[in-house]
């Protein structure tokens, strides 16, 4: 039986884990309530089981529930910003999107109108992949209602501005592109971070900053450090509205095996979670997480890191709306 929690506030928050124990019951995220048992969420957490746009290793449909499996272990007050997400603000899990496998069309169609959905009463979404197609159906909901493009920060190991895979424009490695040529994105104020390894040729390099995009390599976060690195973002993005994407692969295999496209040389998981948490205040109105592949994840060393990922973006956008308030 459920012990709900009710944090300082009247939020409804986990589930008190010294009560029942953290591997009983169904997961959800953080042991969060489920939207159908709030009256209302300012956060929602919502998982995307599609992972049609892959090139290499499939798995990120079960991305979610990996990551919703790895997150009991969260807590609800976050030291390192001094800040208590889930009391905040009400936070709650609601569930996943049911997405059609075999067209993406229709995929990228439900997703978007999903996200407005879930959306529309002004609530902020905390979205889990699947694989990095979904990013750009949740970008064109995000600038639709931010009304404006929005800004992005886009944490990965490439960069995600091909043009095709054997001709489809669709994939997780082509969002980014489309969403530049839609217009969604603020092109003063895009940004990867993390990315290494080979290209396919110069011009990658060449049509990336010729859509606007700034590169800071993951050598580069390790040569300058977090603090710099966090001042250039800072400036870059400003008080524009800002989406987070977050592929899992940004992160070293050594931190993050169960991903579909691993790549050598990567961030740390402390270099992460530090550089999100040096972006406290900017004006976040949506985040992913994508690219979780189970299927190739040892001792749940993706899930856990991916888990607290979300975590700080949640505490961020918690701690956004609360000083609003």
């Amino acid at each position: 039986m459920e012990e709900i929690r009710v944090e300082e506030g009247g939020n409804v928050g986990p589930i008190d884990s010294s009560q029942i124990p953290r591997y009983a019951g169904a997961a959800t995220y953080a042991r969060l309530p489920r939207l159908d048992q709030v009256e209302s969420a300012d956060i929602k957490i919502v998982g995307v089981p599609f992972d049609t746009g892959v090139s290499y290793r499939p798995g990120a449909r079960f991305g979610a529930t990996h990551v919703r499996e790895a997150s009991r272990l969260l807590r609800p007050y976050n030291p390192a910003m001094d800040v208590s997400p889930f009391a905040n603000v009400q936070v709650a899990d609601a569930g996943d999107m049911a997405v059609n496998p075999f067209n993406i069309d229709e995929a990228i169609a439900t997703i978007q109108r999903n996200a407005l959905e879930l959306t529309a009463d002004g609530a902020s979404l905390m979205t889990i992949g699947g694989d990095h197609t979904i990013a750009l159906p949740l970008l064109r909901a995000a600038a639709e209602r931010a009304g404006q493009p929005v800004a992005l920060l886009h944490f990965d190991a490439h960069l995600d501005t091909w043009d095709t895979y054997f001709g489809a424009d669709y994939t997780h490695g082509t969002p980014f592109r489309r969403a530049v040529e839609e217009g969604i994105l603020d092109t003063e104020a895009i940004s990867h971070v993390g990315t290494r390894g080979p290209l396919y040729g110069k011009k990658d390099l060449d049509d990336d900053e010729r859509m606007g995009f700034g590169i800071i390599t993951s050598a580069d976060i390790f040569r300058r450090g977090v603090d710099d690195v966090v001042a250039t973002l800072r400036e870059r993005v400003g008080d524009r509205p800002l989406y987070i994407s977050v592929d899992i692969d940004v992160l070293d295999p050594a931190h993050a095996p169960g991903t579909g496209t691993p790549e050598a040389g990567g961030m740390t998981s402390r270099e992460m979670l530090e550089i999100l948490r040096g972006l406290r205040g900017l004006d976040i109105v949506g985040a992913d997480v994508v690219e979780v592949a189970p299927a190739y994840d040892h001792a749940e060393l993706t899930g856990v890191a991916a888990s607290h990922v979300c975590y700080d973006l949640i505490t961020l956008m918690s701690d956004l709306r609360a000083n609003r308030a």
